[in-house]
């Protein structure tokens, strides 16, 4: 808005009277009529423009290059500098999405590809789709009881859902004395974990020993615990990542969780935290969760679990037992958004005594927050259970998730992506230019194309010729999109099946493609070793 000196008028050289003036400042500088801003059948139009514009996006996905043959700096170059000051067409709403197919679209990694196998699943769902749009639409804000009573309300009735349809421990959940939140990623629920634990060790020992406090992981927890660490204040030299070994699946050995800790409790130093997982980012290796828990619980230590990723797989029976002994942990996460249909961003995490994440994360109730519908009551405000104050309707998105396509569905998902990693991993065993370097267990495969023992070199050649797989791979137009792993020195590719689009024979498609690359790079090494020789 210009300031009101430029918006002043002369009319034959006589100013105007202060009364006209401010007439004059009110009639240029008025906003449009908030009601157009929220206008019911401007909304309808435009509503459907954008619905028609993600079917349309649905149903072409599998033409689009799942990787985008982008240069930094493109995007920046095709769009105007500034923004525009009056819109310069009569719909601007449809210009817009005509940018968005014409430069956004062919800059994205399309995540929703059925060819995308590249990290985990961004699954998504018609349910979860429209439940962000509600969410959008509806634009609450639930950071006290008083603020939106109901969103708090679903929360909690949402997070008991869940975890039960995940078989965690009735003591994680509200109907057992815990409680569930739902918060954007795990990166999140691993700094609460850690903050509420931080305050109760605190508590004990005295708030100028937190340089003591030591955190510890496997080699293989994803590096999220490092940043939640330090936004936590504690030293970087004070979190500890054991090792892990190829013969034991790079699982946490609770071993030498205890020679760790214990080393560290005759240093004077204070066994704060332990992060296991269920499903680790590089291989989907699982934790002894029972195991590591008895160790943290001997030295008074915080047992949280990390199931990012592999967590959405708990709703089916046949994996209950990946988490057994979660009924000794003190927090449990997992990112509904990765695997289990809920659209980002969706992670939950259960606590077995909420007072210490409020204790460790809770602010002064402020007069303006009070409400006397509660009083009396022993109400949940989730501003005191976030980093966050300011937070999201999650909720509406997950209950829609569940209340539609309901546990089995869920079920019929997981165990369809399941099938088809086992089929992929069946179709890599079976060529014996190739190994699965460990065994799948969720439908991640993790594997890597072997020498001929006539080409066979060192280590690092092997290492190589599979990078150079993985980059050949990846230039395939048509996809598939895969990305790779380094673990115990050996690198390997990830075959990630996870995408709601993908069907077999999109996960046949992609084995193709890669025994086809194979094939050209052992020619071109052959010739080569022959011209050498």
């Amino acid at each position: 808005m210009a300031p009101p000196a430029q918006m002043c008028h002369v009319n034959n050289g006589d100013s105007l009277n202060g009364a006209a003036l401010r007439m004059a400042v009110m009639k240029e500088a008025a906003l449009p009529h908030s009601a157009s801003l929220l206008d019911a059948d401007e909304f309808r139009r435009q509503g459907h423009q954008v619905i028609d514009f993600i079917a349309d996006y649905y149903a072409s996905m599998g033409s689009y290059p799942v990787h985008p043959s982008v240069t930094p700096g493109f995007l920046r170059r095709a769009l105007p500098a500034d923004a525009p000051s009056r819109p310069a067409e009569s719909d601007a709403f449809a210009a817009a999405l005509q940018d968005v197919r014409d430069h956004i679209l062919p800059g994205l990694t399309h995540w929703q590809s059925p060819h995308h196998f590249a990290h985990f699943p961004a699954s998504s769902s018609t349910a979860a789709a429209l439940g962000e749009a509600l969410t959008a639409g509806i634009n609450v804000v639930p950071f006290t009881w008083a603020a939106s009573p109901a969103a708090t309300e679903l929360e909690m009735v949402v997070t008991d859902w869940l975890g039960k349809a995940l078989h965690l421990p009735e003591g994680l959940l509200f109907c057992g004395g815990g409680g569930g939140t739902l918060l954007g990623t795990s990166c999140e629920a691993i700094l609460c974990a850690l903050v509420a634990a931080r305050e109760r060790k605190l508590a004990e020992i005295g708030s100028r020993r937190i340089g003591d406090l030591v955190v510890y992981c496997s080699d293989q927890t994803h590096f999220a615990i490092r940043k939640a660490a330090r936004i936590a204040g504690i030293h970087r030299d004070n979190v500890r990542e054991i090792p892990t070994r190829r013969d034991r699946m790079f699982a946490l050995s609770p071993a030498d969780l205890g020679a760790a800790m214990r080393a560290d409790a005759d240093a004077g130093l204070v066994p704060l935290f332990l992060c296991a997982t269920i499903g680790t980012t590089q291989t989907t290796a699982v934790d002894p969760v029972r195991e590591l828990c008895a160790v943290a619980a001997a030295h008074g230590a915080w047992s949280h679990v990390d199931a990012a990723y592999a967590g959405s797989a708990l709703v089916c029976p046949e994996f209950r037992h990946l988490a057994d002994g979660a009924d000794a942990v003190d927090s449990f996460s997992m990112n509904a958004h990765k695997w289990l249909l809920a659209n980002n961003d969706c992670c939950a995490l259960w606590v077995r005594q909420p007072a210490l994440l409020v204790a460790g994360l809770g602010t002064e109730q402020e007069y303006i927050l009070k409400d006397a519908a509660a009083e009396g009551h022993d109400i949940v405000d989730y501003k005191d259970w976030s980093v966050t104050l300011t937070r999201r309707f999650r909720a509406l998105k997950l209950w829609l998730v569940l209340r539609c396509y309901g546990i089995e569905g869920l079920r019929d998902h997981i165990r369809a992506h399941v099938r088809m990693a086992a089929a992929f991993e069946e179709m890599v065993r079976e060529d014996e230019r190739f190994e699965v370097v460990t065994a799948r267990q969720f439908s991640l495969v993790c594997f890597r194309l072997r020498p001929p023992p006539e080409m066979l070199g060192s280590e690092e050649e092997t290492n190589e010729l599979n990078r150079r797989l993985l980059e050949e791979v990846n230039a395939t137009s048509s996809g598939p999109y895969m990305s790779s792993a380094m673990v115990g020195g050996i690198y390997m590719l990830r075959c990630a099946i996870g995408s709601t689009l993908t069907e077999e024979r999109h996960v046949a498609e992609a084995w193709r493609v890669v025994q086809d690359r194979a094939a050209e790079l052992l020619g071109k090494m052959e010739i080569t070793n022959s011209v050498v020789a």
